[in-house]
C-alpha cells in the first residue's frame, strides 16, 4: 500500500475528511498510501475560512471563500456533528444549536489538530492541470507553489477532487444594470452587512444565501430588504421592512422594474444567484459537469467518476447534510483506494447512478429532499465502517428546522436540539439571536460576568 499515492485537491471540510479517514485507518494499525493534499489558501477550512479579500487572493488567484462577518449557522449544529468528534468533546460544555462561523471553524480545526493532518498539506499551492495516462493508469498533476512562483508536477494513482462548488458565482445580466449607480455584487463577495445600514437593498434569488444575507442586512439596520425570485418565492412571513417580489425585468438608473409591474428604487443589488461546478484544471473527459442538485450524474455512490473511478469527487451534492456526509463519503472512498471495497462493473454502476438520478428528478418538497439525502447517507454507511449515528433522528431535526424557519425566520436560531452523538441537549444561548451583534468566539462562549449587586441599605 505504501507504493500507492493519493492526491487530494482542497483542504476544506471534504479534503480534511479524506485525510481523517486515512488517519483513522492508520490508528487501527493498517498501512496507508502516501497522501499529499494541495490547498490554494494559506490555511485549511475551505469555505469556513473567513477573509476580507474579494476577487483575488494574495497571489492573484481567484478568491475561494464566500464567508462573511456575522454569519451564524443556518441549520442546527446537531445535524452536522462529526460522528467521531462531538461538540461536547471539543467545547467541554453544552453550547447552543446555532453557533457563529468562528465557533464552527474552531470545531472543524479541533478534530484535525488532534492528528498529523498538516504534515500532508501543501498550502499556497494551486492545481493548474490534470492528465491521466491510460497505459500507466496514473494521474499527472501540474502545480504552482504560489509562494515561490514555482511550477512542478506530481504523479498519483488516485485523485480526490475536494475543491468545493461554492466559489465560482453565477452572475446573470439584467438590462440596464450596467448603469445602476449603487453597489452591485454577488453574494460571493458579500463580507458583512455593515455597509448596507440605512440602505435599500435588492437581493436577486431565492436561495439560502438570499434568505440569510437578507436577514443579516435587516438585523444590522438596512432601511429595507427586497428579495426577487425567478420561479417560486421563499414564501415565509417576513418581518416589516422585508418582502419578496417576482423577478426583475430591467433597471433604469437606480430603479428596478419587476415582472408584476412594480417599480422601486434601490441603493444596492446583491446577486444571490448560486454557483457553478467549475474545475478548470480538469480535461473535458474527466470534468464533472452538473448543476447544483442532490445527486450529480456520472458519480457512482455520488463519489466515483463512473468512466474512471480512480477519480473521486467529494462533497459535490447540494447539501442538507454537510460534515457528516463528507465523512461518510471519505470513508467509502478510502476503502476503495486501499482495495477493501470492490466496485461493480461500469454498466452495473450506471444502473445504480440512474436509480438515484431518476429518484432525485421526482423530488418536489423539502421533506422529500431531506429523506432522499438521508437514504443516500444510509447507503454510504452500509458499505463502510464510518462510526454510525442516528441518521433518521437527524432527518427529523432537519424537518423541525424547516418548520421553525417557516414559523419565525427571526427566532429559529434560538431553538435547541439534542445531539445524536452524545445525547446532550444544546444550551440556550445567553442572548437572543436578533439581539446578538457580536459573533466572536469569545463573546459566544464566555458571557461577561454580571457585576455583583450590592443591596441598598434600609
Amino acid at each position: 500500500m505504501k507504493d500507492k499515492r493519493v492526491g487530494i485537491i482542497g483542504a476544506g471540510p471534504s479534503g480534511l475528511a479524506q485525510i481523517r479517514a486515512f488517519e483513522a485507518l492508520q490508528n487501527e494499525g493498517f498501512a496507508v498510501p502516501e497522501i499529499i493534499c494541495f490547498e490554494k489558501q494559506d490555511n485549511w477550512g475551505g469555505m469556513w475560512k473567513y477573509s476580507w479579500r474579494t476577487g483575488v487572493g494574495k497571489y492573484g488567484e481567484p478568491h475561494h471563500g464566500s464567508m462573511y462577518k456575522y454569519l451564524w449557522s443556518n441549520g442546527p449544529k446537531e445535524c452536522l456533528e462529526f460522528s467521531d468528534y462531538s461538540f461536547d468533546e471539543h467545547f467541554k460544555k453544552p453550547i447552543s444549536s446555532y453557533p457563529p462561523r468562528p465557533v464552527l471553524f474552531d470545531y472543524i480545526q479541533g478534530r484535525i489538530k488532534k492528528s498529523n493532518a498538516r504534515e500532508y498539506i501543501r498550502f499556497d499551492t494551486t492545481v493548474r492541470w490534470v492528465s491521466f495516462d491510460e497505459e500507466t493508469q496514473k494521474f499527472t498533476v501540474i502545480l504552482d507553489d504560489l509562494k515561490i512562483d514555482k511550477t512542478y508536477s506530481e504523479e498519483f494513482d488516485y485523485l480526490v477532487v475536494a475543491s468545493g462548488h461554492f466559489s465560482t458565482p453565477n452572475m446573470p445580466y439584467f438590462k440596464g444594470i450596467e448603469n445602476f449607480p449603487g453597489t452591485v455584487m454577488h453574494a460571493h463577495d458579500f463580507r458583512g452587512a455593515d455597509q448596507f445600514k440605512d440602505r435599500n437593498i435588492l437581493l436577486i434569488g431565492s436561495s439560502y444565501s438570499a434568505e440569510d444575507i437578507g436577514i443579516q442586512c435587516y438585523k444590522h439596520g438596512a432601511a429595507s430588504v427586497t428579495l426577487s425570485y425567478r420561479s417560486n418565492p421563499i414564501g415565509i412571513e417576513w418581518p416589516e421592512g422585508m418582502k419578496e417580489l417576482p423577478l426583475v425585468t430591467h433597471f433604469e438608473g437606480d430603479t428596478a422594474f419587476f415582472k408584476d409591474g412594480t417599480t422601486e428604487k434601490f441603493d444596492a443589488v446583491i446577486m444571490c444567484t448560486g454557483y457553478q461546478h467549475k474545475f478548470p484544471f480538469l480535461p473535458d473527459e474527466l470534468r464533472l459537469k452538473t448543476k447544483n442538485n442532490l445527486y450529480p450524474d456520472h458519480l457512482y455512490k455520488g463519489i466515483f467518476f463512473n468512466e474512471l473511478p480512480q477519480l473521486i469527487y467529494l462533497g459535490m451534492q447540494d447539501q442538507y447534510y454537510t460534515f457528516n456526509m463528507f465523512d461518510a463519503q471519505a470513508w467509502v472512498a478510502r476503502d476503495f483506494m486501499i482495495d477493501r471495497l470492490k466496485l461493480p462493473k461500469i454498466a452495473e454502476r450506471r444502473i445504480d447512478i440512474d436509480h438515484w438520478v431518476e429518484r432525485n428528478d421526482q423530488l418536489e418538497t423539502s421533506f422529500e429532499h431531506v429523506d432522499f439525502q438521508t437514504d443516500y447517507i444510509k447507503d454510504l454507511l452500509s458499505i463502510s465502517n464510518y462510526p454510525n449515528f442516528n441518521v433518521d433522528k437527524v432527518a427529523v431535526m432537519f424537518k423541525e428546522w424547516l418548520g421553525d424557519k417557516e414559523e419565525d425566520i427571526l427566532t429559529y436560531r434560538d431553538k435547541t436540539y439534542q445531539s445524536v452523538v452524545t445525547g446532550t441537549m444544546a444550551a440556550v444561548h445567553h442572548t437572543e439571536w436578533m439581539d446578538e451583534l457580536d459573533d466572536t468566539k469569545e463573546r459566544y462562549l464566555y458571557e461577561a460576568e454580571e457585576e455583583e449587586m450590592i443591596p441598598e441599605k434600609l
